[in-house]
């Protein structure tokens, strides 16, 4: 399909992505209006990532694994990449953390029920990923992940499988994670750096220090006076916390340059273990930054992305970091953070 990228090996991965969370991951689930989807496709976006929750997937519940088989057929027949998310609920990612071998056992047993109705999709266009964001050390996690993959592998014999790094499938994790015994994988990093840029005026977690930072610019350094009138206005409150992370996080100034860098070293990495890489979550809170300063960073991240060969899947559609206002209409598309995702600059 269009929306693949030519990785460094030379193998095809997925990108021009958007991530769909609130769908097939709840009970209560929205689904995207087809309406919404021809647009989506029709602004340059080819790939939906697609989580699913581990407690909706149980093996007497036909009616439920039908919906995900037919959500992700709604997609593909749109002409879209499909990543099947494997993300994991609340109580999965507890007894991951504190009893692991209960929650191996669920994840396992998760995908025993989900892998027939993955073989039943097209290997070409749907890509399992095994666990996001795997709540361990990766001393736990990669025999884990290998078990996984055997366990898909025996229905799903020709699907490219996903895995991350443990435990926040983050950039600078990769480079101490060997990758799968498999000649049909993608490894998948994450990207929010730094966090009090991208997920300030955050509201899940009032008491992270994330919730009082607000109005930071990118680019940016910590001799810039917008920032150090933000540090100076939270110390005035009282809130050294805050204001801590902003210097200790400014210690490398906000760039392109430095986000190139990041890249740069993941596609060092892609070469030298010949595994293709997708960056399947980036994005910026729309809460209390500046619509300039989002798209920057925005642009530099894809950007980077696409310089390196590495897929890319934004974090997410019409949520906080969304770049619609809903999946159920066609107006409310913000060109801006669109134009950054498929601008004229030679990436897109």
């Amino acid at each position: 399909m269009s929306g693949l990228a030519q990785a460094a090996s030379g193998r095809a991965v997925p990108s021009r992505g958007f991530n769909l969370p609130g769908w097939l991951d709840r009970k209560d689930g929205l689904a995207p209006s087809e309406a919404v989807l021809e647009k989506l496709r029709q602004a340059g976006f080819e790939t939906v990532r697609l989580p699913v929750n581990d407690t909706l997937i149980s093996a007497g519940d036909t009616a439920g694994l039908r919906l995900i088989h037919d959500g992700v057929t709604t997609l593909v027949q749109q002409g879209f990449d499909v990543i099947v998310d494997m993300h994991p609920s609340i109580d999965l990612h507890t007894a991951l953390r504190d009893d692991f071998d209960t929650g191996a056992e669920r994840t396992i047993q998760a995908w025993t029920i989900l892998r027939d109705v993955i073989a039943d999709l097209p290997a070409s266009s749907v890509y399992p990923e095994l666990l996001n964001e795997p709540p361990m050390e990766n001393t736990a996690w990669l025999p884990l992940r290998d078990k996984l993959a055997e366990n898909l592998r025996s229905k799903c014999p020709l699907h490219t499988l996903i895995w991350g790094p443990a435990p926040y499938q983050g950039i600078w994790e990769i480079g101490d994670t060997p990758p799968l015994a498999d000649d049909n994988q993608i490894a998948a990093i994450h990207f929010y750096a730094p966090m009090a840029f991208t997920h300030q005026c955050q509201t899940w977690d009032i008491s992270s220090p994330l919730a009082r930072i607000a109005n930071l610019p990118f680019p940016a350094t910590k001799e810039m006076p917008l920032v150090l009138e933000r540090i100076a206005e939270l110390r005035a409150a009282g809130d050294e916390q805050a204001a801590a992370m902003i210097e200790e996080q400014l210690s490398t100034p906000w760039t392109e340059a430095a986000i190139a860098s990041e890249f740069a070293g993941l596609g060092r990495w892609s070469a030298a273990h010949d595994c293709p890489v997708i960056l399947n979550e980036f994005g910026v809170l729309n809460f209390c930054v500046d619509a300039e300063s989002r798209t920057s960073w925005v642009r530099a991240v894809r950007q980077a992305a696409e310089a390196n060969q590495i897929g890319w899947t934004y974090w997410e559609l019409d949520q906080g970091f969304g770049v619609i206002q809903s999946r159920q209409s066609t107006e409310g598309f913000d060109n801006s953070m669109i134009a950054a995702l498929f601008g004229t600059d030679g990436g897109g």
